[in-house]
């Protein structure tokens, strides 16, 4: 077969093993939206045979035969285009697959859709010991996972590497330490200000309805279609992307809490607007696909914090909010603002603010890290874990549920997913400067209701760019510096010293 006919039969391929996929994700946005409390069995049978039929077509000789065919062909002379970034990620795909035994993937999908249930129902009960069953399975199927994949140094190498290309636990390490090194000495001088936030007028009444009804102009408004999309309720929010013509986000929703999900609903949101923002003509294929969580997470955190934390932002929907909710009416503008920036350790990541979540990430990676590599065992993770909240922000939990319980990831078997979240957050603070940059001082447009200026910024520069470069390639071709935690600990430290009167 000469390249050309091998490379269309690998497109072809790939456009239908992403349709089960697809098909795959649909299946989990309903199991974890609106499917039956009885059905949740028949589901994880559902998505084990999809995961490996997925895993079939992903192992299937001839994509390696046909990849041969194309690699060093003049199909794939330029690395930029989209038949070398679909053959090189075609190749990345398929040694990762055909490491993993097909008994195995069919293991691990069902396992993590038996996990989540299991948590869904145990979380609420604080039940520890009936969902650390499901727990260990998960984690020895993941150390499978590892040894199977192969890794240079460490296990969690191996898992790390299928969320962000090319990361290791020993870089994150150093990354972390100097990000950790900076915040810690933040979080101590805030404490010492005077300055406290009312934080007492986010927890006044806020009707679900109206929630939901403000919720939904802020994402139309940012740029989100909804005729291509939906917003639905959950028990942990989370973004999916079916294909061209439907991207999804949830939220939770809390009557006496403001920020759970509006802020929630605005980070899914961000997630949502880089898969609008992909090519469609590319759909099925690694040029039409996002890079990485890494990537995918910033965008997120830029539209949850560094764009809806900001005074611009709220210069322009603090009316619209005061006129919808009875409860705002006496707040002032800088009392909310200076509210839903405040900075103070707390128990649950998901409402941690900017300053502090990355102190919950950090942890995270260290317990899951230690946990695939043997070092720790599923059974020891609540004393540990109430260990290292109380080094990093001193706090100990009350109990399971609100401790080593209260994230989905483990449940699902995301081992190796934590880390992204503060590499979003350090590659959103350096795209951002980047943008500021080029556009100028964003408050002014946000202020006005002008947030298209951002988002065709983002489209040009990291949606449309799919799978084409790698996740630091992307940083180093988008800002014109390696990946570089400054930018993060710079604008968190304006904003704060400035909302705390800090030196």
């Amino acid at each position: 077969m000469n390249p050309i006919d091998a490379y269309q039969w690998l497109a072809t391929h790939s456009r239908e093993t992403a349709l089960l996929g697809s098909v795959a994700r649909l299946l989990g946005w309903d199991q974890r939206t609106y499917i039956p409390l009885k059905g949740h069995a028949h589901r994880a049978d559902q998505l084990a045979l999809m995961a490996r039929l997925i895993h079939e077509r992903e192992t299937d000789p001839r994509v390696g035969e046909h990849l041969s065919q194309v690699e060093g062909s003049e199909l794939t002379a330029d690395p930029g285009s989209p038949e070398a970034v679909n053959a090189r990620e075609w190749r990345r795909t398929f040694e990762r697959a055909t490491r993993i035994p097909p008994e195995l993937a069919e293991a691990l999908a069902k396992a993590a859709a038996e996990g989540e249930t299991a948590w869904e129902q145990a979380r609420p009960q604080n039940d520890w010991p009936g969902f650390l069953p499901f727990l260990e399975r998960l984690v020895d199927l993941s150390r499978q996972e590892a040894e199977a994949l192969g890794y240079t140094t460490e296990p969690y190498d191996a898992l790390l590497d299928g969320y962000e290309v090319g990361e290791t636990a020993a870089g994150l390490e150093s990354l972390f330490r100097n990000l950790r090194e900076s915040l810690v000495p933040l979080v101590d001088a805030i404490r010492g200000s005077s300055r406290v936030p009312d934080v007492a007028v986010l927890h006044r009444h806020y009707p679900r309805a109206l929630q939901e009804q403000f919720s939904r102009e802020a994402v139309v408004k940012i740029g989100y279609d909804l005729e291509a999309g939906r917003l639905d309720p959950t028990a942990h929010p989370f973004s999916t992307g079916l294909g061209p013509g439907d991207v999804r986000i949830t939220t939770r929703y809390d009557e006496n809490f403001f920020s759970t999900a509006f802020f929630g609903t605005l980070h899914e949101t961000g997630h949502a607007l880089y898969n609008q923002g992909l090519p469609p003509e590319h759909w099925g294929t690694p040029r039409g696909h996002s890079i990485s969580l890494g990537i995918h997470e910033s965008q997120s955190r830029m539209w949850e914090n560094l764009v809806g934390r900001s005074l611009g932002f709220w210069e322009h929907f603090f009316p619209k909010a005061q006129a919808l909710f009875p409860s705002l009416q006496d707040v002032s503008l800088e009392t909310f603002h200076f509210a839903i920036n405040q900075v103070a350790p707390s128990l649950i990541r998901v409402e941690a603010d900017e300053v502090t979540y990355n102190l919950h990430i950090i942890f995270r990676f260290e317990l899951e890290r230690s946990l695939i590599n043997g070092g720790l065992q599923a059974r020891d993770l609540p004393e540990a874990w109430n260990a290292k909240i109380q080094e990093y922000l001193g706090l100990t939990p009350p109990d399971d549920r609100d401790g080593v319980m209260q994230d989905v990831h483990w449940s699902g078997g995301h081992l190796g997913y934590f880390p992204t979240y503060t590499l979003g957050n350090i590659y959103a603070a350096q795209f951002f400067a980047k943008a500021s940059g080029e556009l100028g001082d964003p408050a002014g447009l946000f202020a006005r209701g002008e947030f298209e200026t951002l988002l065709d910024w983002l489209r040009r520069n990291i949606h449309s760019q799919g799978s084409r470069h790698r996740p630091r390639d992307l940083v180093r071709v988008v800002t014109g510096e390696d990946r570089d935690s400054r930018f993060l600990v710079e604008y968190l430290s304006d904003k704060v010293k400035a909302l705390y009167a800090l030196k």
